[in-house]
């Protein structure tokens, strides 16, 4: 689903504007980046949470030289899923269709 996409649906599910809808869906993007970026943790209750974790420097190989090199430490963004949307995903179907 792109953001387009979500947009619409969120204009339909609650009779919003697009534009409306655009406003809110960007709000609460920029909103979650903000708070990411200052390394607070994500809780949305039913859904998962999101947090930021440290990955540490490792080393790898260049895929094209097959050089080894050292990967800088960094930070990435990651997400568990609530046990109620892990089975929703996990049970064939429960996206609301016949899961075909």
């Amino acid at each position: 689903m792109s953001t387009s996409q979500l947009v619409d649906h969120v204009a339909e599910r609650t009779g919003m504007s697009k534009s409306q809808a655009k406003q809110a869906v960007n709000a609460v993007f920029e909103a979650m980046s903000e708070r990411l970026a200052s390394g607070e943790r994500i809780q949305l209750s039913g859904f998962g949470s999101f947090e930021v974790r440290e990955r540490a420097e490792r080393q790898g190989t260049n895929p094209k030289t097959k050089e080894k090199m050292t990967i800088a430490a960094s930070r990435a963004v990651g997400f568990r899923p609530a046990s109620s949307l892990r089975e929703r995903v996990g049970t064939k179907g429960g996206n609301g269709s016949d899961g075909e």
